[in-house]
Order: structure tokens, then sequence, then C-alpha cells
């Protein structure tokens, strides 16, 4: 098939526009599989990473690779982007399915970071192949190659011979003298001009590169406001797939159908269109794949499955009984021995004056609960960053009965925001909060939403946070949280963090302690036995055991350590005495032996956990 001249831009632009949506495309497939990763393994500095470096280093394989497809550039690059809608669209659910049914996802994540990154780096090369070749075959179309001079009609419009030097040129044979120099100069300009640059390899090339840049701030920016609110992680990688496979198809077929063979359109069809179909289908299929996934992950005993925009919730167990409480996939609370843990946490530090507390965290409410049970609790204020746990916990019927209703004490005031950030708005320089800012929306006594500055001290300050080997440890356990902490708490108050099992990971305990006293606290260590027949956890949640112990560290501003001991204004906890709190701190200090001597503080700038 013969193909006609093309007209300025008519390829340029076009193409540009696919390199626009395809960039769009491979960059959402790369931030799907560092969010996910990040949800399902844990530490997203480490996916991240692995996740960028792994596709850079395949972008590279896939630009010398395609250096073997330049000969059939169109048929290439429309099998390309055929598999990588496919690739790219499914890697989310074939990442959730490694690790709902498997256990391990890391391999799978490397695996399609590698694959996509190789579909990527052969994209540029080729659309550049073929962009050549149609301003190549623009030139030639108007009687120019590339590297040639003025034809033999050119020679004529001169005045010079065809025959040679020397002969009198044509208008001299045919008789035509009277044809103005000026016309015979226009011409030669205009043939020297087209021969000298018929392919502008350069503006091409920053052409691509700026759609491709463009292309990847607004699939970075869609990721998060667009697909993830809109479509979830599974169904908005499946849309993205499809609309890669429309974008990358529907170019060759259409502007480069000319150079594409009888069987290389068919096979160009049918692969595009055998896409489409397998990602509609996995979109149709995603609800019913996720709740399989579920159930492989959590069980059959699934009471309630959300996601809030910050995380995913699910609770599960029996009806009437205590449940447990999954965030992203960890074990967060668990239901039979998580009164063990949040007593622990609570009621050393609330041995003195305690009529001001401050949870961070603790949007169960369990931390909550035992506060409440000292009657001489006059406010609460708990900052918690995600709505839907607290609502959650206000209104399911067993996470509402484990924390005894905690929420509807009118007493209580919930803060939803970061507790880095409101501690900053109300710490300012870290040694008090009279400059304090506004706390975000807040509910006090069962629902009711405020906002506005709290400018009180609090007597005790109880931080129910992550672990510290999550992705938040980086600020929620730095000195600098420590020193705004300091800020907010009254002369005599307390603070008490849970920093980690001990026992199985005393590094990490220890750098936590060594925070501490950088920002000028003094500690008193102390560690929990978790219950031997409760179901372990992954290890990331706080308020999961680990099989071996629970770390806490009880800290008071100045150099002096407070006492570790209990408030005689309550009933004895069920798992508290003053024994068991002596036994706590010979357990705490018997694991510093096995952490390196001399750990530095961990800050925002050198995380170190």
């Amino acid at each position: 098939m013969v193909r006609p001249p093309v007209r300025p831009g008519a390829v340029r632009y076009p193409v540009l526009a696919v390199v626009f949506v395809c960039s769009a495309c491979g960059l959402v497939y790369e931030l799907e599989l560092v969010a996910l990763a990040s949800y399902l393994i844990g530490d997203s500095v480490t996916q991240a990473s692995v996740v960028l470096s792994v596709m850079v280093f395949a972008m590279g394989i896939g630009s010398l690779l395609a250096k073997r497809l330049r000969c059939r550039a169109a048929v290439g690059f429309g099998l390309i982007e055929a598999g990588l809608a496919l690739v790219g669209g499914c890697s989310a659910m074939a990442l959730y399915a490694a690790f709902a049914w498997f256990g391990a996802s890391q391999y799978v994540l490397v695996a399609f970071a590698l694959a996509i990154g190789v579909l990527i780096g052969a994209e540029i090369p080729l659309l550049m192949s073929l962009i050549q070749r149609a301003e190549t075959s623009r030139s030639r179309g108007a009687g120019l190659g590339p590297g040639r001079g003025p034809g033999r009609g050119e020679e004529a419009d001169l005045g010079v011979s065809p025959g040679g030097p020397g002969r009198p040129g044509g208008a001299g044979r045919s008789g035509r003298s009277g044809r103005s120099a000026w016309g015979r100069r226009r011409r030669a300009r205009r043939a020297a001009r087209s021969s000298r640059d018929p392919y502008d390899a350069a503006g091409t090339v920053a052409d691509l590169f700026a759609a491709d840049y463009v292309g990847a701030l607004v699939g970075g920016l869609a990721f998060p406001f667009l697909l993830l609110p809109w479509f979830g992680q599974l169904t908005g990688a499946l849309v993205t797939g499809a609309v890669n496979a429309f974008a990358g198809g529907g170019l060759v077929l259409w502007l480069f159908r000319y150079d594409l063979t009888r069987r290389s359109r068919k096979l160009l069809i049918g692969a595009n269109v055998s896409v489409l179909a397998l990602l509609g289908t996995a979109t149709i299929l995603a609800a019913p794949f996720e709740q399989a996934a579920r159930r492989a992950v959590y069980g059959d005993r699934v009471l309630v499955a959300e996601h809030t925009g910050l995380q995913e919730v699910v609770v599960t167990g029996r009806r009437g009984s205590p449940p447990d409480l999954f965030l992203d996939g960890r074990l967060w609370v668990g239901g039979r021995d998580e009164y063990r843990y949040h007593e622990a946490l609570v009621h050393p530090a609330m041995n003195g004056r305690h009529a001001r507390v401050l949870i961070l965290g603790g949007g169960d409410g369990l931390a909550a609960r035992e506060v409440l049970r000292h009657p001489d609790v006059r406010s609460l204020t708990v900052v918690e960053r995600d709505p839907g746990v607290v609502r959650l916990a206000r209104t399911d019927p067993d996470l509402a009965a484990l924390n005894r209703r905690a929420f509807q004490d009118r007493r209580v005031t919930v803060a939803y925001e970061d507790a880095f950030r409101w501690l900053r708005a109300r710490g300012g320089d870290g040694r008090g909060g009279e400059e304090g800012g506004h706390g975000g929306h807040g509910a006090s006594g069962g629902g009711d939403e405020g906002r506005g500055p709290v400018r009180e001290r609090f007597d005790v300050v109880i931080c129910d946070l992550p672990d510290p080997s999550t992705t938040a440890g980086a600020t929620l356990y730095s000195e600098e949280f420590y020193g705004l902490a300091a800020g907010v708490l009254a002369d005599g108050g307390r603070l008490v963090v849970h920093a980690g099992p001990a026992a199985a990971r005393p590094a990490t305990y220890w750098t936590v302690d060594a925070s501490l006293r950088a920002a000028g606290f003094a500690t008193r260590p102390y560690g929990m036995k978790t219950d031997p027949g409760a179901r372990p956890g992954s290890g990331l949640g706080r308020g999961a055991g680990t099989g071996e112990d629970w770390g806490f560290l009880l800290a008071a501003p100045g150099g002096r350590a407070p006492a570790l001991g209990l408030a005689t204004d309550i009933p004895r906890p069920r798992s508290l005495t003053p024994s068991v709190l002596a036994e706590a701190a010979a357990r705490a200090d018997r694991t510093r032996a096995d952490a390196p001597p001399r750990l530095p503080p961990s800050t925002l700038v050198h995380p170190r956990y």
C-alpha cells in the first residue's frame, strides 16, 4: 500500500499526545506498586526505593532492546503498549493475590517493576523512529531526501546545465532567457533550506521528553486525587490499563496504518481487543476478587471491611465477642489480650496528677477506656488522624462494647489531625502552648463537632501510635516530636510511649529511649509479656503481640525519671500489680545489653528505625 504525503505536524502532534497519555499511565503504574506494596509489606521508603530503582534500571534495558524493533517500529510500539496495558493494569491485582494467598509479595513486586520498566523504556525510541520515518517521507514527497542538494529541476532553475560545466543552461536551449533572477534565487533558497534539515532530531527529542514529563505530572496528580478516591487500588490500575491500550493501539492503527502489513494489522487488533477484554473482565470481577482475597487474609469471620480514605480497616471475629481490628492488613487490636497492652500503656502514666489527659492516636477508644476508669479525670483529648477509625469505634457494636463507649463520655474531645501537626500548632517552639493554632475537626461527648485552639497543658500524654518500624515512625518517634510533646506537658507531667518489642527489636526500643533523652526527658523503661495464647500479630501493629513482649517508656521532662507504680483511685487492673511492674522494669533493662552501645537519637532528617 502506498503511503500518501504527510502534512507537517500530522504525525508529530498525535504522537506527542499519545506520549503524554502513556507517560501518565506509566507513572500511575509506578505509584500503584509503591502504594500497594507499602500497605501490604510496610516500610514505604524501602518499597519506593525498590520500585523506582528497578524500574529506572529496566527502562534502560527496554531502550536497548527497542533497537531491534526499529525496522518494525509501528507494530512493535503497538504490541508493547498492549503488553504494558495488560501488565500494568493487572499489577495491583496480582500483587494483592500474592500477598493474600502466598503471604510474600516482594518478588512479585520486583518482577512487575522490572516488566513495566522494560516496556516503558522501549516507548520513546520506537516513537522517535516513527516520527523520523514520517518526516523523512514528507521530505521525499517534496522531491528532497536527507542530505541531497538541489535536484535536476533545481539545477535548471539555477542556470546550470545538466550536461556539466561549460555548457549553456536550459534557458539558452529553450529560449526562455526572460525568467527573472529573483525567482531563481527564491527557489534555490527554498530548496537549500529543505535539504539542509528535513528531520530535526534535536527538536523531536525535546518535544517527546516535554510531553513525557508533563504526562508524568498529570499521572502523579491523578493517582491520589482521582483514581484512588473514585476507583480504589485495583479498579484504578485496570482503568489506567484500558486508557493505555486505547491510546497506543489507536495511534498505530490510525496514524501508522500504512506502515502495517495485513498480518500485522490483524495481530494488533487481536492483541488490543484481547487486552481490553481481559481488563474489562477483571474490572467486573474486582469486587468478588477483593472479597475472596480478604477472606484468605483474615479468614471467614470478616465483620466489617472498608476503606476510610487513609487506610483499609477490617474488623473480624464473631458478633458478641471481642473483635480483632486490622489496619492495612496488620493486626492492630487483638480482642483477646488487648487489655494487657492498654493497661500497661495507660495506668503507670496515671500514677500522679491526671486531671487533663492527651492521647495521641488511640482512635479505637481502648486507651480512652482505661483513662476514663479514673474518676478525677476532668478532660480527655484524643488526636486521631483517621475519622473512619473513630466512627467505627463508635458505631460498631462489638468495638463500642470493647471500648465501653468511651467516645460518648462528655469529657472526651476528638481532634482529627496528624499528631505531629497538632502538637506543632499548639507547642510552637516546643517550650509551651501559648501560641496555639486550630486543631482540626473535633468531636466531644458523643459527636458534637468543633474547631478551635486548645491552649491547655496536660498532666499526662499517652502516645498510642503505630510501631516505630512503620513509615510514620520517622516522624512520630523522632526527637523533634518529643520536643513538641514536652511543650504541651504541665509541670510534673508525664509522657508514656509504646516503643516496640524490647526483646525482639532492642535496637529500635533503645533508639526511642535515646530520642526521648535527647528531647530532655528522663525515662523509665518497662516491658510486658504478651498472652502466649493470643493471636500473633505481624510485628508492625502496636496493639498486637509479636509473641514476645510490648516495650514501653515512661518519661518526664528533666533529670529525674518518674516512679513506676499504679494509682490507688481505681480497682486494680486485671494484668498489673506492683510486682508485675517491677518485673516489667527488670525485663526491659535486661535487653539493654542486646542493643548497640551509645545509640544516637532518631531525627526527622536522620531517621534510625
